[in-house]
């Protein structure tokens, strides 16, 4: 094992949906560089069919709606809301606070992981 890496990954449930999680927020921010749910999806190498249920689960779990799009071939696209901007913000400041939370920890770790990498190494 030579890619050994911790990641931490906080999800955020609504019922039995997942609401957000690291896979939205990836597809938040790619909506939001390339302007649309099909182009942001294939930026990820996802369909946009499996981008348009993540987007459709996200605008039914909050209050507020996280994409706004606009119909039409010419003159279509999405954007994030104001809530998903918050949303997405906020949710990279928890995981960043997460890991470095969980930091010396996971120096312990790492030397008990076969033939991985320490992160000091790179």
């Amino acid at each position: 094992m030579t890619d050994a890496a911790l990641r931490i990954a906080i999800r955020m449930t609504c019922g039995e949906e997942i609401a957000f999680g690291p896979g939205k927020a990836d597809l938040l921010e790619a909506i939001a560089r390339e302007g649309s749910i099909s182009a942001g999806a294939r930026a990820l190498g996802m369909s946009y069919r499996r981008a348009w249920t993540l987007v459709d689960v996200m605008n039914r779990c909050w209050d507020e709606p996280l994409v706004a799009t606009v119909p039409g071939r010419a003159h279509g696209g999405a954007t994030l809301t104001d809530l998903g901007r918050f949303v997405l913000a906020r949710y990279r400041a928890m995981q960043e606070a997460a890991q470095q939370a969980v930091s010396a920890d996971a120096s312990a770790l790492w030397s008990r992981l076969l033939d991985a990498p320490h992160p000091a190494d790179g």
